[in-house]
């Protein structure tokens, strides 16, 4: 019996399988709002056969985009647009997630086709923030060392999103503190030089992961999975670690957090990371054994086989696939042609093709 395809509970939430898409960038938005591209993108990713489909990193405010182009969720309107995409996922038997971020330093970007580094205010984009007014390469913008004041805005910021994010029909939130945005930026010894209570310490870098966290988990119904993606490690010296990853999870786990989202890598631009298949799982089995939480893995996961591995030895719980899902949004399916497994739901518009 194949465990990829086994159900998974969190909370009220059951997943039908463990094969999740990844939140991936796709740039495409006016206004922050999600569009028929969306609807589509996502859509046919839920007609292959996936049990969670997460959004791609949907900011929280305006200035918490990394691109003029990124999706967002900081008013209603953005929120009513959701609503046909997620009631489309949920007819197809998968579950819709949001990811909710905020880019800090590495916001007002350019989007990948239409140039690099930064936009400046004149051409659309906006001051950047972060813990420390320290830039992420010397093209990108000169971030404002954030005062106590942003601070509350932002905790604030992820929480009004997720009451949207609710209402938007999302079954699970994600929180987006990796990949050197703006969160990863506070817990990382490397991008947090302040001498407040949200800099120094490991306890004080992660303050405002912690504090984000539990505001969203009082604030979403209880029956509604939170996750949290990190970055396990910053791939460099005197940087972020597993080590201090498998400390933050265990406090996340008190706060109500659900499942860590095991990544890596993204705040510094010279790291070097040795990319290999499945070069994160040592993450997500190490965060899963030693914090006692649900994890996610995700790092060059592309065929079947290679993701049964993962789930039946409990190195992670679920795994989130990115570029394979760009290649193969019906990667599901196929998986379980190629695992003997029966699928129930399969679509019946496609049985010819079964």
């Amino acid at each position: 019996m194949s465990k990829l395809f086994s159900p998974l509970k969190i909370r009220n939430i059951e997943l039908k399988n463990r094969i999740a898409v990844s939140p991936m960038c796709q740039y495409s938005s006016v206004n922050g709002l999600p569009n028929d591209w969306h609807l589509v993108h996502l859509g046919s990713r839920a007609v292959g056969g996936v049990g969670l489909i997460l959004t791609e990193a949907t900011a929280v405010s305006p200035e918490g985009r990394i691109s003029p182009d990124d999706a967002g969720i900081w008013n209603d309107e953005q929120a009513k647009a959701y609503r046909r995409i997620t009631s489309f996922i949920k007819s197809q038997n998968a579950v819709p997630g949001i990811q909710l971020a905020h880019a800090g330093r590495k916001a007002s970007t350019y989007s990948p086709w239409k140039g690099k580094g930064e936009v400046k205010i004149e051409n659309g984009g906006w001051q950047t923030l972060a813990p420390s007014p320290i830039m992420f390469a010397e093209n990108l913008p000169n971030p404002k060392e954030m005062d106590s004041n942003d601070i509350s805005l932002v905790i604030n910021q992820f929480t009004k999103a997720a009451i949207r994010a609710i209402e938007a029909g999302f079954e699970v939130i994600e929180l987006h503190f990796a990949h050197g945005y703006l969160v990863h930026e506070f817990y990382s010894p490397i991008t947090n030089k302040r001498n407040d209570k949200y800099g120094g310490n490991l306890e004080n870098r992660s303050r405002l992961a912690i504090e984000i966290s539990e505001s969203v988990r009082k604030t979403i119904p209880n029956n509604t999975p939170l996750f949290v993606r990190i970055s396990s490690t910053d791939w460099v010296n005197d940087g972020w670690d597993i080590e201090q990853s498998v400390q933050l999870a265990k406090w996340l786990k008190e706060v109500g957090v659900d499942l860590i989202d095991c990544s890596s890598g993204g705040n510094v631009p010279n790291a070097k990371i040795p990319t290999a298949p499945g070069y994160q799982i040592p993450f997500s089995e190490r965060i899963k054994n030693e914090a006692k939480i649900l994890t996610g893995g995700v790092g060059l996961i592309t065929t079947a086989e290679q993701a049964e591995e993962i789930i039946r030895f409990e190195k992670a719980d679920i795994v989130l696939l990115a570029r394979e899902m760009l290649r193969d949004p019906y990667f599901a399916l196929n998986a379980a042609k190629k695992l003997n497994v029966e699928l129930e739901d399969f679509p019946k518009q496609y049985l010819r093709a079964k």
